[in-house]
């Protein structure tokens, strides 16, 4: 079994565990099973769920962690794959004895993460929550300049140098504005951590590699017959508008309605999936805006 370490590098709550060579945050509360597993949104770690996770850990146990790259997890070179990316996850669960079958929360990106997970071992996933979800097919759905960007976009090339420390004070601006309610123990740590220069250029390269996502989990096979809820956020995300680019919010709308119709096609072809339509929650802060959709969607998932 891999070595814990002694402390958590400075952050609010958690152990770090040496996984495949490096050190990840892990943090868990709560008592009983299925363990619910949160998988965060693409350049987020896992204290940006605080607040859900906290519910949760009232009736079962409840684990949040940083993906290597991010948060108080080691430095590696970003973007990862996803087949690393769900390695590093099946080992720091191991090593942290958190016992499977688990429902896992992917949120964005994360939600990527989760189905690749539970196609690769599908044995020790009892359920998905997706919330808004990045999907493989969204390519299909979205407005051709979107998708564009999507299939060929790079961090560079969407937020340049010139631009990026501007969008940085904002966005941690924009984020403390969201979470001005939590402990100050942890939205401080948080904000610190996320928005040092170093961290939001990591955060931004994170999910720089989706085409190449996108074919893995493809390639992995068919999602497996489990419990399954997505989400669909379809409020204005006032986050979002705030730091996209102008050509980004003008298509906001159809990406929304497009979104939608992917959810609800995929959730017509599994057997045991639906959609969940939240009119008034916005991607990037579903889980803050909307904390009990969230928990209920779990407490639904793991009564199956």
């Amino acid at each position: 079994m891999a070595e814990i370490t002694a402390n958590a590098a400075g952050a609010p709550l958690g152990t770090r565990y040496e996984v495949s060579g490096a050190a990840m945050l892990l943090h868990q509360s709560g008592t009983g099973g299925p363990p619910v597993v949160f998988l965060a949104g693409g350049g987020m770690f896992g204290l940006y769920y605080w607040n859900v996770h906290n519910l949760v850990a009232e009736f079962t146990t409840s684990v949040l962690y940083d993906r290597l790259g991010l948060g108080w997890s080691d430095v590696v070179d970003l973007p990862r794959s996803g087949t690393q990316v769900t390695d590093d996850l099946h080992e720091l669960l191991h090593v942290a004895a958190v016992p499977g079958p688990c429902v896992l929360v992917g949120h964005s990106l994360g939600g990527l993460y989760a189905r690749l997970y539970a196609k690769r071992f599908p044995g020790e996933v009892a359920g998905l929550v997706l919330l808004d979800p990045t999907h493989e097919d969204i390519v299909d759905y979205l407005p051709e300049k979107t998708s564009r960007r999507l299939r060929h976009g790079n961090a560079d090339e969407l937020f340049p140098s010139e631009q990026r420390e501007a969008m940085r004070t904002a966005h941690r601006t924009a984020v403390g504005r969201a979470l001005a309610d939590w402990p100050a123990e942890i939205r401080e740590p948080l904000l610190d951590k996320g928005f040092s220069s170093d961290a939001y250029r990591r955060s931004l390269r994170e999910p720089t590699n989706l085409p190449h996502l996108f074919a893995e989990v493809r390639d992995a096979g068919p999602d497996p017959d489990v419990p399954l809820i997505f989400l669909s956020a379809m409020g204005p995300d006032a986050l979002a508008e705030e730091l996209a680019p102008p050509e980004a919010r003008e298509s906001a709308a159809e990406s929304h309605r497009a979104k939608h119709r992917l959810y609800t096609d995929l959730a017509a072809a599994l057997p045991r999936a639906e959609v969940r339509r939240l009119d008034d929650a916005g991607h990037s802060a579903i889980a803050w805006l909307r904390p009990d959709a969230v928990v209920q969607a779990i407490r639904d998932t793991l009564a199956h």
